[in-house]
């Protein structure tokens, strides 16, 4: 942009939040203001949440960043949804919720993340878009504060915040769950640790201090970073460490947590073998499904399946070219959108796709990829039909049910649970008679589908034959 363009004010019909009052960019003059374009779906506007905090903190009284919200599913257009996201993510600067975009049009913007860097003077003078800018706008905002001050117009204040947290809870945002004869393992993201309960939901232990973090150690000393899918092999229980960019692992038997991939840090690969798991930086791996051998890794911030083999240590990429799309076909020339839940059965791994609000299927071993719901990014909604007819919003989980033959599907941001029937195709509610809240992981055991009611920090519990649904009473 011309940085003779004044920045066009904020509209009055915004809806606040993390603020006690909404703010007007006419008195951030002197300051410099960074308005991130953001949604919460989206993985790459996850990513950059940590840079936002690096220069909150670098110029606690001399920067205002507000997070303009500009969805792009329906349920993100609903201002309690968006206060879940914020609690969800942890943020803390002021966040002004667009439903109608109107911002996000006034500005230019076209795609998310995207950033708008106005100077003291309220003059619009950067505008950038994609992850990775932390260094070029820290760069920015020193140069045009030290202009501020050659000009005699810094002005220098904090800003006042006023958060809306989550009511205290046993669970926090649990996202992903791992089912076994006896056992629940449940990652409780928001407090970003692991439990082992009993199926009555009786903690039998705790995997993790509470704090974020990347320590290897016993059950007390370790550290996570929102957690996400588990799976379960003999007395090993692997963990997508998420926020940690890691694949850690617990022994079950000795209670000792170690990293069996990732350095901590965010990587991108396009096409590669790597021996040295701990040197290879891994991109938000989100979901795990095991077959013969091979552990697979939903990269969602990378838009592709990654395999693991456990006996030689190797970990490679499996599926998709990273392009964030919806392909068919071959391993490199299929692509995905933000994968974030897997499910294995019958030689096939089937995903959750959630960008593309579709559910994918990769054939074992050839890696060739078929689409069995979903048709674009833009493609969503809520409705029955048969295959590619139907569709979702954007799901988070899927559990194959080699005995119903089908796959129950986690439809996130319609907060419901539906079935697929393989052999039809048929795509249906199943109403499970409990009120959902972006449901983000399943897990079947027999004819039992638990059920991370994420939102509403609940594990539930729904016998397939009775029709029944409970909470379980975590403690």
């Amino acid at each position: 942009m011309n940085p003779s363009i004044r920045a066009p004010e904020l509209p009055a019909t915004l809806e606040w939040f993390n603020t006690p009052s909404p703010l007007r960019l006419i008195e951030q003059r002197g300051k410099m203001v960074l308005l991130d374009f953001w949604t919460y779906c989206c993985i790459n506007c996850m990513h950059i949440l940590p840079d936002l905090a690096y220069l909150e903190q670098k110029y606690p009284d001399s920067l205002t960043v507000i997070g303009i919200h500009s969805p792009k599913f329906p349920q993100e257009r609903v201002g309690k949804q968006v206060q879940k996201a914020i609690n969800r993510y942890d943020i803390h600067h002021p966040i002004a919720h667009d439903p109608l975009l109107t911002v996000w049009e006034n500005y230019g913007i076209r795609a998310w993340p995207s950033f708008i860097l106005i100077d003291a003077a309220g003059y619009v003078v950067a505008s950038l878009s994609g992850e990775g800018r932390r260094e070029q706008l820290d760069h920015l905002i020193t140069h045009y504060l030290a202009q501020a001050e050659q000009q005699g117009i810094r002005v220098t204040s904090a800003m006042p915040v006023q958060l809306s947290p989550e009511p205290n809870s046993p669970l926090k945002f649990p996202s992903k769950l791992y089912a076994s004869a006896d056992r629940l393992y449940l990652s409780d993201s928001g407090h970003h640790r692991i439990l082992e309960t009993n199926w009555a939901g009786q903690i039998l232990r705790c995997f993790g201090n509470g704090h974020p973090g990347l320590i290897n150690g016993n059950r007390e000393q370790a550290q996570f970073d929102d957690p996400q899918g588990l799976i379960k092999l003999d007395d090993q229980l692997y963990v997508a460490d998420t926020h940690n960019h890691a694949l850690r692992r617990i022994d079950l038997t000795t209670g000792q947590v170690d990293t069996l991939a990732g350095t901590g840090q965010q990587g991108r690969y396009q096409s590669n073998s790597f021996k040295n798991l701990l040197q290879i930086a891994l991109n938000s791996p989100w979901d795990l499904a095991y077959h013969e051998g091979i552990l697979y890794i939903a990269m969602a911030g990378q838009h592709q399946i990654w395999a693991m083999n456990l006996v030689q240590q190797t970990i490679s990429i499996y599926a998709g070219s990273g392009r964030e799309d919806i392909i068919d076909g071959q391993a490199h020339q299929s692509a995905f959108a933000q994968p974030s839940g897997l499910s294995s059965g019958d030689g096939v791994l089937y995903v959750a796709d959630a960008e593309t609000s579709a559910v994918r299927r990769i054939h074992l071993p050839a890696a060739i990829t078929d689409t069995l719901i979903g048709c674009g990014l833009f493609v969503f909604g809520d409705k029955a039909g048969i295959g590619t007819q139907a569709r979702l919003q954007h799901p988070l989980a899927v559990a194959w049910d080699k005995s119903r033959q089908g796959i129950w599907i986690a439809d996130t941001y319609n907060s419901k649970i539906k079935w697929f029937d393989i052999n039809t195709h048929q795509v249906v509610d199943e109403d499970i008679h409990y009120p959902l809240n972006e449901p983000s992981g399943l897990s079947l055991y027999q004819d039992t589908l638990w059920i991370a009611n994420t939102n509403t920090h609940q594990i539930l519990r729904y016998d397939i034959l009775d029709k029944q649904c409970i909470p379980i009473d975590i403690s």
